[in-house]
């Protein structure tokens, strides 16, 4: 049976078009096969490889790769030294992997509102949430765009907090033409299929402190190290390897670390064409009183990880589950992002509540996510244009 509109006629694609997808090509291929034929397939040349090509995209002194994203943000937590009793700001709309982080190390997550036209956490909420306890700040590049790093450094530096920048989003985007990567103390990547540039899995984390560096190198492989001025027993011995603390095997293979490489050789290409469909997104919808678009600042040269459009309520009669599902029944499926981490049901156990970021909750009630990845044609794009002023029209009071 053909599929309708949820409103009557057909829809405006026949066949249905996601909010992300990876864009593998023959290169990527043959970059794995070759990892694959060679002797060493985990933790070899390659991974090295990358550490190094990731310092050059980033500007970072010293790169670790690893398992993924969300093992970055656990080792560079670990590598901050979070612990019980300390308390570390987050903002309320990411994944929770950002949230969980804080978690594991053994300290608390408090929420930070984020500012309601760009949605990125907001400074001044930070601001108002240190206490003596406050030991670092977990910033993320939602969307892409670049966080208020000058003034998030700013209270860092003021309060002697660590800054980690979870960059999960945000690899190709730059911060005053600096690249992100070498803004924060410690930043995390993701290469999950959904983003810029993938490994199928994996993340990093890079930083320009070499204690950081090597304490994260030795929590990425058991805490096991050949470092000589890090054992308890040195010694030279080509076997000898020593554990010198607790760690976990958060390694990347040879063959994923392949295709990283052959991915970030492509970052500009895949940036510029994320960049032409936001600009047609943006000129599309910027006339739209139904939509709210989200602002950029002036300081960042983003490279888009998501596209998110915000319902204007008091241009609409719907709300936000209607109007997604009626996109989906036009074959352009959206997606949201995200729940505000502390609604969560894990973290309602744990003492959290409504109310926290009245900011982020205002965000999550009416946002989505709508179709944007590299390989997304200009046919799709124009069909995602119609599909969205379609139910806004139908919508329209």
């Amino acid at each position: 049976m053909e599929q309708l509109a949820i409103f009557g006629g057909r829809p405006v694609r026949e066949t249905p078009i996601y909010y992300g997808r990876q864009c593998i090509g023959q290169d990527d291929i043959d970059a794995v096969a070759d990892a694959l034929r060679s002797p060493l397939i985990t933790c070899g040349p390659r991974v090295e490889e990358l550490e190094r090509k990731l310092c050059q995209v980033t500007g970072a002194k010293y790169a670790v790769v690893v398992a993924n994203g969300t093992a970055a943000l656990h080792l560079a937590a670990l590598a901050a030294g979070f612990g019980q009793g300390d308390e570390v700001i987050v903002s309320s709309i990411t994944f929770a992997a950002s949230a969980n982080c804080i978690l594991y190390s053994g300290a608390t997550p408090v929420f930070a509102d984020i500012d309601p036209s760009t949605y990125n956490i907001d400074p001044e909420s930070v601001r108002r949430l240190i206490t003596p306890r406050t030991k670092g700040i977990v910033a993320v590049d939602f969307t892409g765009q670049a966080v208020e790093y000058d003034a998030l450094r700013e209270i860092c530096k003021e309060h002697g907090l660590t800054m980690i920048s979870d960059a999960a989003h945000s690899i190709g985007t730059r911060y005053k033409g600096q690249p992100v990567g070498s803004l924060a103390d410690m930043t995390c990547f993701s290469f999950h299929p959904v983003k810029t540039v993938t490994a199928g899995e994996g993340g990093a984390v890079t930083t320009d402190d070499e204690g950081l560096y090597h304490r994260i190198l030795r929590l990425r492989t058991h805490g096991i190290t050949r470092r000589q001025e890090e054992m308890v027993h040195p010694t030279d011995a080509m076997w000898y390897n020593e554990q010198v603390e607790l760690g976990f095997n958060y390694r990347m293979t040879d063959f994923q670390a392949a295709l990283l490489i052959s991915q970030l050789n492509k970052l500009d290409q895949f940036s510029r064409r994320r960049k032409e469909i936001a600009e047609k997104y943006d000129k599309a919808f910027s006339e739209m009183p139904e939509l709210v678009l989200q602002k950029e600042i002036p300081e960042s040269d983003t490279t888009r990880h998501l596209y998110v459009i915000r319902l204007n309520p008091d241009k609409l009669a719907c709300d936000r589950r209607q109007f997604f599902d009626a996109l989906y029944a036009e074959n352009v499926c959206p997606q949201v992002h995200y729940l505000p981490v502390y609604w969560h049901s894990y973290y309602e156990k744990l003492g959290y509540g409504k109310g926290l970021c009245p900011q982020a909750e205002s965000y999550y009630e009416w946002s989505m996510s709508i179709p944007l990845y590299y390989s997304l044609s200009d046919e799709e794009v124009d069909d995602t244009i119609r599909a969205v002023k379609k139910v806004a029209a139908y919508y329209r009071k």
